[in-house]
């Protein structure tokens, strides 16, 4: 597990650029942490890296938004307003795992027995100031990146 500490959204967005640098097909990213803490951001700087052309944004309302055009297809998932694990097997969540893109997943803990191995797992959480934010990567085990 690597550990950060970011004090503004412009440096939250910046580890989420040098994470899409490591990314491959079929790599999934499951997001966790409070509102506020950064998990958006991260995914924006992630995109912005993989040269996704249209502005990314939350998906808290479409729950999935498909960004095509960058050096890999991109899914952001966001599971906020997922309330029973029935919900989930109606998105058909599974479909994002393993294909040519990769899948953003956030408030992935909704999702947790859905989630493969040998994700990328990141965590938001708020610092002692109002502008910092503590980010924990764990790489897949086992992936030599």
């Amino acid at each position: 597990m690597i550990l950060f500490l970011t004090h503004a959204p412009e440096e939250t967005r910046r580890l989420g650029e040098e994470l899409a640098d490591r990314l491959a097909p079929g790599d999934v990213v499951a997001l966790r942490g409070p509102l506020g803490s950064g998990k958006t951001q991260f995914v924006l700087g992630a995109c912005a890296r993989l040269g996704v052309e249209t502005r990314a944004g939350s998906p808290t309302f479409t729950i999935v938004n498909e960004y095509a055009g960058g050096r890999l297809p991109v899914a952001h998932v966001d599971l906020y307003r997922i309330a029973a694990p029935r919900e989930l097997a109606e998105l058909g969540l599974e479909e994002y795992f393993g294909g040519d893109g990769v899948c953003f997943v956030e408030w992935a803990e909704r999702a947790e027995p859905l989630l493969p191995p040998g994700r990328y797992d990141v965590t938001f959480a708020h610092g002692r100031r109002d502008d910092e934010r503590r980010v924990s990567v764990s790489l897949p085990h086992g992936s030599g990146r």
